[in-house]
């Protein structure tokens, strides 16, 4: 089988088996524990189910504790991120997919391409309110784990 890995961003609180099968109105079946630990899990959809403890421990990281590979992947999937060590208030990141710019360097060797031509680029919005466009990590904030979903 391939293998895969997945990002979301989910509610979750503990619960055992036997007090999600209550939950859902179900009889427990006879096979399974109602004393183990877990998760009533809901998604983005409003689905909900049950993930044992382990194998959600495995899967989830709490939103304000992320490392820079998850809130990298939060802004791909249009979520705003920050980090809780920053000094500035109000500060975040995202990607801008498509920028408009204005510029005094003489473009005209450019006028047959057509469309928007710039790449999607991290932004960062500033403690001054403004946007830093194509912001670069320093190593401390790539090595760091208290990323936050804004």
């Amino acid at each position: 089988m391939k293998k895969y890995i997945g990002v979301k961003k989910i509610e979750a609180k503990p619960m055992t088996r036997g007090e999600y099968n209550k939950y859902r109105g179900w009889d427990l079946p006879q096979n399974e524990n109602p004393d183990d630990d877990g998760y009533l899990v809901k998604y983005s959809d409003n689905y909900e189910s049950w993930s044992p403890k382990g194998i959600f421990d495995e899967a989830y990281r709490p939103c304000d504790h992320m490392s820079f590979g998850l809130a990298i992947e939060a802004i791909k999937r249009g979520h705003k991120v920050a980090r809780k060590g920053w000094n500035g208030k109000n500060m975040f990141l995202f990607v801008a997919n498509d920028i408009d710019f204005s510029t005094k360097s003489d473009l005209s060797c450019c006028k047959h391409l057509k469309g928007n031509l710039t790449l999607p680029s991290i932004v960062m919005k500033t403690a001054d309110e403004r946007f830093c466009v194509g912001w670069l990590a320093s190593q401390t904030d790539m090595l760091a784990d208290d990323w936050e979903i804004v």
